[in-house]
């Protein structure tokens, strides 16, 4: 008998991902099916992306609100001399597609503290952040654990970083990890809500490319992981991996949960409605909550709204928009030129001035989740009409 093998019958061909689809426990159709966000598209955003995409992520949504500067060309792979003055977000989002044609990007020119509604975290498998600021991680963490989704922090300086894993609804969150130094810092950056945005950029962070793709490389093994929960891997969730880049040491921290938390509230329920934030007066939605939950219901905002400000001159002038996104020259008097104080709500109960605007014109964002409230009774309600248009392209 001959041993010789015809190797003209073998089939030898293979797709973009046969040598992924060799580990033993990967699920390549749970990626192509998977919606990411990826929150900042700097040095690790960058990296992030570039990892998804590889691996064939379905769809991947790219947050940022800042534009290329010549310094990201040291540490971001997916921007180029030509791209500095364009928008970050839609760069990363045109190089993951041109990358990998199976994977659909969009981009977000926006704040991901004012500018994502809720219900768009609520889509996510999961959320990836590559940030430089606490108050943008305590917010994506409140989000996310309002809607029960886990999300991967990372974070890099010369060349160290970490990434860590928060999961919903009751492990470790970021705040449980906060310290009192990091409380001061947040509340400095708020208190500068009325200066520019130039007098209130924190001082830049040293970091190399090399310490970003180390640390966004294991954010996405754990997101791997995380979207293979049902394979038993190991995860950091409630835990920080730390990087030593002069030594190459590494080691492990794990989070205790606070009991006493503030983060840690989670949406029982949410109702899809087919409200927009563009179209739906907010008289009618005190309205459908009363209808709801009683004549005694309100309406409660997960931010605090800036409504009319007054001057000591007699002068008043409307402003309505989120108290975190009022600069200083919007409340500086037309007539007298002192700064103005302002009134601010984040409940409606049905008496207010503002009833015939919409939650857009008072800065609630696309496809967000307001509650009604009736004493201890509580009701979550999504404006779901906003989803094509948020997903629109995806």
């Amino acid at each position: 008998m001959s041993n010789n093998i015809d190797l003209e019958s073998l089939d030898f061909a293979e797709d973009r991902y046969s040598r992924l689809r060799l580990i033993p426990w990967w699920d390549q159709e749970r990626l192509a099916n998977a919606t990411i966000m990826v929150v900042g598209a700097g040095a690790i955003g960058n990296e992030l992306i570039k990892n998804l995409s590889l691996l064939g992520i379905g769809k991947i949504l790219v947050i940022d609100m800042d534009q290329i500067e010549n310094t990201n060309l040291t540490r971001s792979v997916l921007y180029r001399a030509k791209d500095v003055g364009r928008y970050k977000a839609e760069v990363a989002a045109e190089r993951a597609s041109e990358m990998n044609p199976d994977v659909k990007t969009k981009a977000f020119v926006a704040n991901i503290i004012d500018d994502v509604g809720l219900g768009v975290f609520r889509r996510m498998n999961v959320v990836l952040g590559g940030l430089d600021n606490r108050e943008a991680r305590l917010a994506i963490n409140q989000s996310c654990y309002k809607v029960n989704r886990p999300w991967i922090d990372g974070a890099i300086e010369a060349l160290n970083g970490f990434a860590r894993v928060f999961m919903p609804p009751d492990g470790a969150c970021y705040e449980c990890t906060m310290t009192e130094t990091d409380w001061k810092l947040i509340n400095k950056r708020k208190s500068c809500a009325l200066l520019t945005r130039e007098q209130m950029a924190e001082g830049k962070v040293p970091t190399t490319p090399t310490s970003s793709a180390i640390i966004a490389g294991v954010q996405v093994q754990e997101l791997l992981k995380l979207l293979h929960n049902d394979r038993g891997l190991p995860t950091l969730a409630g835990k920080c991996y730390v990087f030593n880049g002069l030594t190459h040491d590494s080691y492990i921290v794990e989070y205790q949960r606070k009991p006493d938390c503030m983060s840690h509230d989670t949406y029982d329920s949410i109702e899809e409605r087919p409200w927009s934030v563009r179209t739906t007066i907010l008289r009618e939605l005190v309205a459908a909550v009363k209808a709801e939950l009683g004549e005694h219901a309100v309406l409660d905002f997960d931010r605090e709204i800036a409504t009319v400000a007054k001057c000591s001159c007699g002068e008043t002038k409307d402003i309505y928009c989120p108290v975190h996104k009022l600069r200083g020259n919007e409340i500086v008097c037309p007539q007298c030129g002192k700064t103005m104080n302002f009134d601010s709500i984040h409940t409606l109960n049905g008496t207010e001035g503002c009833l015939d605007k919409t939650p857009l014109d008072i800065g609630i964002p696309l496809l967000d989740i307001i509650m009604g409230r009736n004493g201890t009774q509580m009701k979550c309600f999504e404006f779901s009409a906003d989803a094509h248009e948020v997903f629109d392209g995806l």
